[in-house]
């Protein structure tokens, strides 16, 4: 996520300097051959040019539209898990202790149940939100023009790191076996925390309600997660990505055959204008298109992404101090005014 006031002009040029260049090549060679070679056949009526660049501008918006309704439903469904996990936090602290139990624990036993369950819910944040950074095919970080920006501007822990570096923080290693070769860590780790509250309640740590209550926050997590992971693995309709890309493709190369006619009505060396003229209309679609497409899947891990690394970090901040646990770390800064 871009934390500043906006994108530096240069880049956004870097960004979109390829297109600048097909641009160019497009609208030169025909006013080249219009003007040098007199081939006035080039040149078309500007009126079915309009009425193309019209439909085109309303199937851009409509898709920028979608891509951004994807982006605030992604940010809604984090900003329950904050929530959720806060509430976490608070009945693992007040509802677990000896209130019920036959056999009491000391308050330091105490303790390290509170933060095995804190820690347990620390690893489901971080395998979900590996499992949110996995590469899909339609995924537009992976064309050249948004990897080359990465690469230039910021970093993506889960893309540098494999996640069971980052589990052994908050798991043992017989928890770590378990979770090997499993195809969906986050269910299990899920799993795991039903399991610990199950046996918490049967030594009577957790009454019924209390663990009910803890249960059912298990299942509003679950939510969460198949949430998160319906927008990450149903990517924008294909037919409407690819008919968008080939309208705007169909656009640009036929914006300045129209053009050539319109300046060529002043003078013969305005002509020439077709070229800035042309690339500048172009380039305002083909940005447009392009904005639509990063911001399509708000879990690929681009500049345009909800930052669920720093919401991950900023839960385990919040769940560490409730607990008054020592090392917690900082807060992620931005990088380049952009945050993972």
């Amino acid at each position: 996520m871009h934390t500043g006031n906006n994108y530096k002009f240069f880049e956004v040029m870097y960004w979109t300097r390829r297109d600048l260049y097909s641009l160019f090549f497009i609208s030169a060679v025909p006013t080249s051959l219009y003007i040098l070679m007199d081939w006035k056949w080039l040149s078309i009526p500007w009126l079915p040019i309009a009425l193309l660049g019209t439909a085109v501008a309303f199937v851009v918006g409509f898709k920028n539209n979608a891509s951004y309704e994807r982006v605030w439903e992604a940010r809604k469904i984090w900003g329950g898990i904050v929530n959720s996990s806060r509430s976490w936090g608070l009945m693992v602290k007040d509802y677990v202790g000896n209130h019920f139990a036959q056999e009491k624990l000391s308050e330091e036993d105490l303790k390290k149940i509170h933060k095995e369950l804190v820690f347990h819910h620390l690893a489901w944040l971080t395998a979900l939100r590996f499992q949110l950074r996995e590469p899909r095919s339609w995924e537009a970080i992976y064309k050249v023009h948004n990897l080359e920006y990465k690469n230039k501007w910021f970093k993506v822990e889960e893309h540098e790191h494999k996640v069971e570096e980052l589990l052994h923080r908050y798991l043992s290693e017989t928890e770590l076996k378990k979770l090997t070769g499993k195809t969906n860590k986050a269910t299990q780790l899920l799993a795991l925390q039903s399991e610990m509250l199950k046996n918490l309640h049967s030594k009577g740590y957790l009454d019924d309600f209390r663990h009910m209550e803890m249960e059912k926050l298990l299942v509003e997590f679950f939510n969460h997660q198949g949430a998160s992971e319906r927008i990450k693995n149903f990517p924008y309709p294909r037919q409407y990505a690819t008919l968008n890309l080939w309208f705007i493709k169909i656009f640009v190369v036929l914006l300045p055959l129209g053009m050539l006619q319109e300046f060529d009505k002043y003078n013969g060396q305005f002509v020439w204008l077709t070229i800035p003229f042309s690339m500048l209309s172009g380039w305002v679609f083909t940005t447009l298109e392009k904005i639509g497409e990063a911001s399509e899947n708000p879990f690929e891990g681009s500049a345009n992404d909800v930052p669920i690394t720093s919401i991950s970090r900023n839960i385990e901040i919040d769940l560490m101090e409730m607990l008054g646990l020592r090392d917690v770390p900082s807060p992620i800064q931005p990088k380049n005014n952009i945050i993972s």
